[in-house]
């Protein structure tokens, strides 16, 4: 299911319009956009890449702006797809962010507005993430990614102390933002007791974990895991508010692993026994 497609928003969110490309919107991307390019385009956010652009256009709830396509990248677009404007690499380049590598396609949209928590719980999602002031957006965009390999429905932020939605992590998560809700919440702790009230088993990954993921996972019918930014972990307030702490068993000579690798043996480790041939 294409995210957030059919649920209910936050009260400040509108619905998404299906835009032909290259239409303007009079709705302004705030907070959720890139930084200013060089092309001087500050309404919406802009997403780049083969993968990342197509999983959007796919997306009944992106409201499009505008499409740019190389003639080679404009040639492989999926039937159906709006018109883009074509134009060179270098072109393309003019419009996004320094270092983007854009593989000749890039769309502009309305960032998508998250989800409240409430609506992935009335819907069932059995598979929550919840990230801790992890603000790296590399990290973010490739939690989204695992977390779609390995059925994760939701990932709950916090509304201040994590990054935006951007094309950065758009890049990352190789259209994994289009099929997997965003949740903004004011309190991690408090979302913590409303998922455990909801009979969510929370884990928290922590190296003074006790019990090993595997074991920590194993049978919830309905988890939530959650994960805390590289160096600092979980800070002491969400830690005590999950049900369980549990560690990923590494070998002595590394002290830890990076987020977002653990973020995918942990999210393996729910699901290994979920999918046909795990």
């Amino acid at each position: 299911m294409p995210r957030n497609h059919g649920r209910r928003r936050n009260a400040h969110s509108r619905p998404g319009r299906p835009h032909e490309a290259g239409q303007p919107s009079g709705h302004r991307g705030g907070h959720h956009g890139d930084h200013k390019a060089s092309g001087g385009d500050t309404a919406g956010v802009w997403i780049w890449g083969i993968h990342p652009v197509e999983a959007a256009l796919a997306n009944p709830d992106r409201t499009l702006i505008e499409l740019l396509a190389t003639e080679n990248a404009a040639s492989r677009l999926p039937a159906g797809s709006p018109m883009p404007q074509i134009m060179t690499a270098k072109d393309i380049d003019t419009r996004l962010p320094p270092g983007s590598v854009h593989q000749g396609l890039a769309l502009r949209a309305e960032p998508l507005e998250p989800v409240a928590l409430e609506d992935l719980i009335d819907e069932g999602v059995s598979r929550i993430v919840v990230l801790d002031q992890v603000s790296d957006p590399h990290n973010l965009g490739a939690i989204y990614r695992s977390a779609a390999a390995f059925g994760f429905g939701g990932i709950v932020l916090q509304t201040r102390n994590a990054p935006p939605i951007t094309g950065i992590v758009a890049k990352s998560a190789v259209g994994a933002i289009e099929t997997v809700s965003e949740v903004r919440v004011v309190n991690i702790s408090r979302a913590l007791e409303q998922l455990g009230e909801a009979g969510y088993h929370t884990v928290g990954l922590a190296g003074e974990g006790t019990a090993d993921i595997a074991k920590a996972v194993t049978g919830a019918t309905k988890l939530a895991i959650v994960l805390g930014a590289e160096g600092p972990g979980l800070r002491p307030g969400v830690a005590k508010a999950c049900a369980e702490l549990a560690r990923i068993p590494i070998s002595a000579a590394m002290e830890s692993l990076n987020v977002s690798n653990a973020a995918a043996i942990a999210f393996y480790e729910s699901a290994r026994n979920s999918f046909p041939g795990a």
